[in-house]
């Protein structure tokens, strides 16, 4: 690639996995739980158990096919290289959703701890300006500010802001350990039965489905922050060995963190009186009287959770610089300045992801994001048992375990969750892929030939 279209290598293994913990930690376990336990109970830790099983399996095929095709673009260059343009198109496109709203809903996700952290120390802020349409308000004013902010971050440079992330990420890991250590000591057992209230398989009617499965499709959105990093191989200094150890490690961490937080929620509150809670941890923590813990744990929210958005908005940023690049977007957006940084693309996500965080509501926005990435996981898991078989003596600086049981396990697991999501997210979804193909026939297709006739 010539300079201007070429990313500085920047970031070594402690930054990647300080990148995946950022993104995996925040507002899955700050917030989402609630959602979850609206829709399973109790047995919502199940629901955390089952997405991060299907979660580790497409980590472990993202380690291996990271390390193969140390590449920007994540599950858009792995398609590419393995599968041709369309299929890399059709899951570029799905990135693009994922992407984008995550990084809107983590922002709302502040948003809403940001806001009742002022309102415990007497600085409530109007409604009409914390909230969008579907809640009573105007526009999720903080929520567009903090992607602002996180771009700026970006656009100052990669290495400066893994760095930053890194400290950050040490600030949730304390706070999340003070939530275990205030709430253990409420621990009841009898907040766990009944333990599956709303049954195992995704019931009731659309907009409203319950069940274990019907929360895994939603917090499943809670773990896939290891994917952001496989959107650093350019980056890193020695991708063979830093994304394995990164994407792996990260995963490891965050499973074990997941698993003792929501035990330790609703052990201390029945699971009802925090579901519909945009900050239910805080709130868990007020209701035992623990009001100062609240408002450590909601200013660390407050400090931290932009680590998320950081992560994902890097990604985000990275998947549309390198679908630029090939062609399939405008090509000037491809340019990065003279430290590394891809600045015009990064304004660009910034405008796009504040617009959805103004204006969606916190659920409808994860579950939608959630459809994209599992149609990036099936990709990577496929690529991964194609290249096994097509490569079988290519060089695998790492070699995920049991191959052809963790692909099948992982692209499986990933439908069983797409078909567990709601009924409209699902409709969403396909209206979005099949405007995706229009694109692709009408402008992206004649593109990127030209771009690689002229390369």
């Amino acid at each position: 690639m010539p300079e201007h279209h070429r990313l500085a290598r920047t970031l070594s293994w402690p930054h990647l996995v300080a990148l995946g913990v950022g993104a995996i930690v925040g507002t899955g376990i700050l917030t989402l739980i609630g959602v979850g336990a609206g829709k399973a109970g109790p047995a919502v830790i199940l629901s955390f158990a089952i997405a991060g099983l299907i979660c580790a399996c497409a980590a472990l095929a993202y380690a291996e096919v990271a390390t193969m095709i140390p590449a920007s673009g994540s599950a858009y260059t792995y398609s590419y290289v393995v599968f041709g343009e369309l299929i890399a198109w059709i899951i570029g496109w799905s990135l693009i959703l994922e992407y984008s709203l995550v990084v809107s809903a983590v922002a709302v996700g502040w948003s809403g701890y940001v806001t009742g952290f002022l309102a415990s120390l007497g600085w409530g802020l109007p409604l009409d300006w914390t909230a969008g349409p579907h809640a009573g308000g105007v526009l999720n004013l903080p929520a567009i500010v903090i992607i602002g902010l996180v771009a700026a971050m970006l656009i100052a440079g990669t290495r400066e802001s893994a760095t930053l992330n890194a400290v950050l990420v040490l600030v949730k890991m304390a706070a999340l350990a003070l939530f275990i250590a205030v709430a253990l000591p409420h621990f009841d057992q009898a907040n766990f039965e009944p333990f599956m209230p709303f049954g195992f398989p995704r019931s009731g009617p659309s907009g409203s489905e319950v069940g274990v499965m019907a929360a895994a499709a939603i917090i499943f959105f809670a773990f896939y922050g290891f994917d952001a990093i496989a959107t650093a191989a350019e980056e890193a200094k020695n991708p063979g060995r830093d994304l394995s150890i990164g994407i792996v490690g990260s995963m490891v961490v965050c499973v074990a963190i997941y698993m003792a937080v929501a035990a330790a929620a609703i052990g201390a509150l029945a699971f009802t009186r925090f579901a519909d809670s945009p900050e239910p941890l805080a709130l868990i923590l007020r209701e035992i009287g623990s009001g100062w813990a609240a408002r450590l744990l909601g200013a660390s929210a407050v400090i931290a959770l932009p680590t998320v958005i950081l992560a994902f908005f890097y990604g985000q940023s990275r998947i549309f610089f390198t679908m630029a690049r090939d062609g399939l977007l405008p090509q000037p957006l491809a340019k990065v300045s003279s430290r590394g940084s891809p600045v015009r693309i990064t304004l660009f996500t910034a405008a796009v992801v504040a617009v959805i965080a103004g204006l969606f509501p916190l659920d409808e926005i994860a579950a939608l994001a959630n459809a994209g990435t599992l149609a990036a996981f099936v990709a990577v898991c496929a690529a991964m048992l194609v290249l096994r078989r097509r490569s079988p003596d290519a060089e695998r600086k790492f070699r995920a375990p049991l191959a052809m049981l963790i692909g099948p396990a992982g692209i499986l697991g990933c439908l069983y969750l797409f078909w567990s999501l709601p009924q409209k997210t699902q409709l969403y979804f396909l209206i979005w892929n099949a405007l995706g193909l229009v694109v692709y026939l009408v402008y992206a297709h004649g593109r990127a030939a030209r771009t690689r006739a002229r390369a």
